[in-house]
């Protein structure tokens, strides 16, 4: 298991996200747009400087759903692979099958 506080961490980071995603996205727009006036330009990338720095998505870090571990972690299920694997050889994950040759 990760430590709790750092689960709670990237939660935030993923609240913060969601809440600043079509702000951000809005300023982004007005900052790469080179018709615009310099002025315009230059406001809205100070705009979003101010903004939170962890309502950026790239500052999320993917975690297993179950664990909370941050490596080894696949994205179609959403869990790291020590949990595939456990869940796996219980016959929880539909499919998946233990190889062996």
């Amino acid at each position: 298991m990760a430590k709790t506080s750092s689960v709670e961490k990237n939660n935030r980071r993923r609240r913060l996200a969601k809440k600043y995603a079509g702000k951000r996205s809005r300023l982004k727009v007005i900052v790469g747009d080179k018709n615009r006036p310099l002025e315009e330009r230059f406001d809205a990338a100070m705009k979003l400087a101010a903004l939170p720095r962890n309502g950026s998505t790239t500052r999320i870090r993917n975690r297993c759903e179950v664990t909370g571990r941050a490596r080894g972690y696949y994205r179609k299920l959403k869990m790291s692979r020590i949990a595939i694997r456990e869940f796996g050889a219980n016959g929880l994950i539909p499919g998946l099958v233990k190889s062996s040759w």
